[in-house]
């Protein structure tokens, strides 16, 4: 199972804290993009209006030709007209719907860019970060419990703790490390685990 958060109480609370933040500003701008995407579509109002204006037209003039063209002799010259207007009609409803399309395709756009790109640097910045911890802490964490992790652990200290935290080492680290002294190799590998915010009681040998 991964280890998610670290067992020291500092490094814990500054990890859920990001996960938190992290979690709220995503919610905050899926909130803000789905509201200016709502905004922008009021403006496909008058497009629907116009859509719903020139449709109902349409089927008044095609009901008026309808019984035009019922009228005996002069019926289909009479039906002519309104057929025309009809056809009229349905271009302003296409018009109208046309205009809809076009707010809503923008309203789309803004709304994914104004949400999604604050997301996505979050998410750029912190998952990876997060990850590698998680990583990191889960393999540290089965070391810890293994046999002959302490040794491997001790040499990840070696090789990842920083030139400040090594310098606080006493002289002969490195020699005693070589002959495999048990304290150095428990102060290295404990070295380690404190990098990560784990506890430094050591089950394996």
């Amino acid at each position: 199972m991964p280890k998610l958060y670290a067992e020291k109480p500092f490094r814990f609370a500054r990890q859920l804290f990001a996960d938190v933040f992290v979690a709220a500003w995503t919610a905050a701008w899926i909130w803000l993009g789905h509201r200016v995407f709502e905004l922008i579509m009021e403006l496909a109002t008058p497009g629907r209006k116009i859509e719903d204006a020139g449709n109902g037209l349409a089927d008044n003039l095609a009901d008026a030709q309808s019984k035009a063209d019922g009228i005996p002799l002069v019926g289909d010259k009479l039906g002519v007209p309104f057929g025309k207007a009809a056809e009229a009609a349905k271009s302003l409803a296409e018009a109208g719907q046309s205009q809809q399309d076009v707010v809503h395709d923008l309203a789309l756009i803004l709304g994914w860019a104004i949400g999604g790109i604050p997301i996505l640097l979050a998410l750029a910045l912190w998952l990876p970060l997060r990850v590698r911890w998680v990583r990191a802490a889960s393999a540290a964490t089965r070391l810890r419990r293994r046999r002959g992790g302490v040794e491997l652990l001790a040499l990840r200290a070696l090789t990842s703790a920083s030139l400040r935290r090594l310098a606080t080492l006493p002289d002969d680290t490195a020699s005693q490390w070589r002959a495999g002294d048990p304290g150095t190799m428990d102060s290295l590998a404990a070295l380690e685990l404190r990098r990560l915010g784990l506890r430094t009681r050591l089950t394996s040998r």
